[in-house]
């Protein structure tokens, strides 16, 4: 093998700030190994996957039956409080983490790809932000969710499909109802003759109530002939 001295320095250098300033799991905490990313393999390992899309009738579809027509609906991992998984969606949401969101929409795109989950998608669709909230996030973590299932599966990301017309206040501390109130009617669709047969990806963060999704749901139901699977980073179960 010849002898490259600048990819030599480069592995040096980057040992040195390994060995100062190691990274850590994002779940745990623990410092990473060179070969780990975002999680250590014990975390990555003991993730609470649901298996939902292997399951026709799983708990999410069910959570949707009579209030719009999906034709799948899809969650990776269960979501509980003061759990890892809720730690790694506060990092996506709240600490400036969208590295967070590639990594795992990157997991759960290539559990979908292998077992042919999403063969039938057209076009994956992260549910949006009003642009004042993403601009003061800086970024979209459903629009990260889905690039890293992009990414993995091939299929391309579309966020000029779907639109919120008004901004809404915080999901986190209201009732079913004060979530499906503050959300109806604010989603809405573009170039609906385009879309007309599509099948769609529709992503976002976490499912709790179901009211964002619905609303999403409804948004492009009433204007686009499209087939809608719906698809979340967790789940939380009541």
């Amino acid at each position: 093998m010849l002898w490259q001295p600048a990819k030599f320095i480069q592995q040096c250098w980057e040992d040195m700030l390994f060995l100062f300033f190691p990274e850590v799991c994002a779940a745990c905490e623990r410092s990473l190994v060179s070969h780990e990313q975002i999680l250590c393999t014990t975390c990555k390992f003991k993730l609470p996957r649901t298996g939902f899309h292997n399951w026709d009738d799983n708990f999410m579809m069910k959570h949707f039956w009579g209030r719009v027509d999906l034709k799948a609906a899809y969650s990776f991992l269960y979501f509980s409080k003061e759990t890892k998984v809720q730690r790694l969606l506060h990092l996506l949401k709240y600490k400036g983490r969208p590295e967070i969101g590639n990594y795992i929409g990157d997991l759960y795109g290539s559990e979908l790809k292998n077992d042919g989950a999403v063969d039938h998608i057209d076009f994956i669709i992260p549910v949006p932000l009003h642009p004042t909230k993403e601009e003061a996030r800086g970024y979209n973590q459903a629009l990260k969710f889905a690039e890293g299932i992009s990414e993995a599966t091939g299929i391309p990301v579309r966020h000029d499909f779907l639109v919120r017309g008004t901004i809404s206040e915080t999901q986190a501390k209201k009732s079913r109802f004060e979530r499906w109130r503050n959300v109806k009617d604010k989603f809405y669709s573009k170039n609906e003759n385009k879309w007309r047969g599509k099948n769609i990806l529709l992503v976002d963060d976490v499912m709790t109530t179901g009211s964002t999704l619905e609303a999403c749901c409804r948004g492009l139901l009433d204007k686009c002939e499209v087939n809608i699977t719906v698809a979340t980073i967790a789940v939380a179960i009541h």
